[in-house]
């Protein structure tokens, strides 16, 4: 069985949880004459907990399976530059503060519906609207510096920010700031996080036609399509099936059974053993690897050598390795290796060490020992609490394990709840947790902001810097790309001392492709693109 493996490290001037369904309830493909039926299986778990909306959602999932529906003004390539889509041409002005786009003219929402200057206007307007409750996208629109979209005429509109503003371009490659009907966003924009037919409504290549909640999502070709990001038309596909299947083992089955033609989200352990004909992708990802938060304001990492002995205790080389069969990079900093501006030299800087981790402990004043081993303080046991969001993959399950036994060798106990998202975020929005973990797919580094910014809207640590402020307001204001690269070797650098966030690998997006599908293609973040797909 043939893996591919890519690690698509982008140049740094280049960017400006549920029941699983029974395998014999899966429609087997199709390949009638008319283009026949794809059916992909990914986990999707969430999906129905109010994230079929990815300019609301902060779901990789959402903007994954709503990328059939949701179109771009540009497009990224691998290589990190942009290509022409529903815009045909932009330009920058030279402070980054005025993006002006010219619109194609020949392009329609699936509801007939034009795609024009106003549609571009209605659709960022409300994502920055505060009662959209978007936090991803509107920060992608660059909160606080959104000034307006100005429809310049009917197919030019010109997009403002009250300061320099570099990682727009990307921004815009992007379906979190993919285009809605105008119609929808009037008529259904109080049931676009649920979706469904007649409600998530684009231009893209396919048309929400069916949607079954925790079940499947069913695409059906837009006939009408003629604009993709390469010139692509129609899709060959006459429909695409998407199964949500929450667990690993039932995505590797359909796709072993030939009940399904590709699958994502494999994990490591499973990637190797799914048989011949089958072809594994995979694709090592921008962004924010598997990290842990810890909270510096709610318990014991309030104190930095806590923190830091925290980071020291988990031999995290011995368990990525185990764990994910040498698949996926142990991380050593809060940009991954593919990311543009990743700061090399700190790969294996800070190593597991009991022995340095025990001695900041002591020096942090946890010198007693309970009867269990672990350490005390003023009648204190060290003790942090970890909340983490169903559902969680059997590989993550396991390196929280590991992670639990390093540091209960130190007298550090971890106590880890997994918990339904409502219940999750009931303790995240407050911040009562002590640390809790996720990775975050992205190739402009301006990520980090919404990471380690006091305003940030993903800061778990509850960083407040002024200074760490001040360089990631510099490195969004800057349009020299140099200037940003070392702001963000700056934070990277500062990161591994103070230790706001632990990294612990790099994530690939593994796919599993049958031997019926031909023409698949992917996105920088290893996400499945069908425009040129069909099945044999």
């Amino acid at each position: 069985m043939p893996i591919s493996f890519l690690r698509r490290a982008i140049p740094l001037g280049a960017t400006v949880a549920v029941s699983a369904l029974l395998l014999s309830s899966c429609a087997a493909p199709s390949s009638e004459s008319d283009g026949g039926e794809l059916v992909w299986s990914i986990e999707g778990a969430n999906l129905s907990a109010g994230h079929m909306d990815p300019q609301v959602s902060q779901l990789d999932v959402s903007g994954m399976v709503q990328r059939a529906v949701l179109d771009s003004l540009v497009f990224q390539e691998d290589d990190g530059s942009f290509s022409p889509w529903l815009a045909k041409e932009w330009k920058v002005s030279d402070d980054s503060t005025e993006y002006t786009f010219v619109l194609r003219d020949d392009v329609t929402f699936t509801d007939g519906e034009p795609f024009d200057a106003e549609a571009v206007k209605a659709n960022f307007d409300r994502i920055v609207d505060p009662e959209t409750e978007s936090a991803q996208a509107a920060s992608m629109m660059g909160a606080d510096f959104y000034e307006g979209t100005e429809v310049v005429d009917e197919y030019t509109v010109k997009v403002s920010f009250t300061q320099p503003y570099a990682p727009f371009l990307q921004a815009t490659s992007t379906p979190q700031l993919g285009f809605y009907s105008p119609a929808a966003l009037e008529e259904s924009a109080d049931q676009l996080k649920a979706g469904g037919p007649g409600v998530t409504v684009g231009t893209g290549p396919f048309e929400l036609t069916e949607y079954t909640p925790d079940q499947e999502i069913v695409y059906t070709r837009n006939d009408d399509y003629a604009w993709g990001p390469h010139g692509e038309k129609a899709p060959k596909v006459e429909t695409l099936r998407v199964e949500i299947q929450p667990e690993a083992s039932v995505r590797t089955g359909v796709i072993e059974s030939g009940e399904a033609d590709l699958a994502s989200n494999i994990p490591p352990n499973l990637a190797g053993d799914l048989g011949d004909g089958i072809t594994v992708d995979s694709i090592e990802y921008p962004g924010l690897p598997y990290s842990l938060y810890l909270n510096e304001k709610f318990g014991v990492f309030a104190d930095e050598k806590v923190r830091q002995a925290f980071a020291r205790g988990i031999d995290v080389d011995a368990a990525v390795e185990e764990i994910f069969f040498g698949q996926f990079p142990r991380a050593w900093s809060v940009l991954g290796s593919t990311t543009p501006g990743y700061d090399a030299s700190l790969e294996g800087a800070r190593p597991f060490d009991a022995d340095a981790a025990n001695t900041l402990l002591d020096e942090a004043g946890w010198t007693e020992r309970g009867s269990d081993g672990i350490r005390m303080k003023d009648g204190e046991r060290l003790s942090a609490r970890w909340i983490a969001w169903t559902p969680v993959p059997d590989d993550r399950a396991a390196l929280a394990n590991a992670i639990q036994s390093d540091l209960k060798t130190i007298g550090f106990e971890v106590v880890r709840e997994t918990l339904e998202p409502g219940a999750y975020n009931e303790q995240y929005e407050p911040k009562t947790f002590d640390l809790t973990d996720w990775g975050f797919s992205g190739v402009d580094p301006d990520f980090l902001r919404a990471h380690l910014h006091t305003e940030g809207f993903q800061n778990a640590s509850q960083v407040t810097d002024p200074e760490i402020d001040a360089l990631l307001e510099q490195a969004v204001a800057s349009n020299d790309q140099d200037q940003r690269n070392e702001i963000y070797t700056q934070l990277q650098e500062w990161n591994a001392d103070y230790t706001a966030i632990v990294p612990l690998y790099s994530p690939s997006a593994i796919t599993a492709v049958g031997e019926r599908v031909d023409g698949l293609t992917y996105d920088l973040y290893g996400r499945p693109l069908f425009y040129d797909v069909s099945v044999g």
